[in-house]
């Protein structure tokens, strides 16, 4: 069984886009070339700030809503902070 994870990447023009996969570079590069969200088509460089283990797909899932609720400033300090996989969990409850 693969391990999820969620990811945030940051756009040329500052903005956070945050997602989940079982492959982030994979994932990456899929954005940086176009495939997938509509929303990075044409912003890049991308690069991807936060990167976090979460081991299964609901997890992960419950988790990348919860980052999407935040506002641009707790996104922000988010990446800034460096949370845990753990502690990013627990955003999810």
């Amino acid at each position: 069984m693969s391990s999820w994870f969620v990811y945030m990447i940051r756009t040329a023009e500052g903005t956070l886009y945050t997602g989940i996969s079982t492959d982030v570079d994979r994932r990456l590069a899929d954005h940086t070339v176009g495939r997938g969200a509509r929303s990075l088509r044409g912003r890049g460089p991308l690069v991807v700030v936060l990167r976090r283990k979460l081991g299964d797909r609901s997890l992960a899932q419950r988790v990348e809503y919860a980052l999407k609720c935040l506002s641009k400033a707790e996104k922000e300090a988010l990446v800034l902070r460096r949370p845990s996989s753990r502690t990013l969990s627990k955003l999810a409850l």
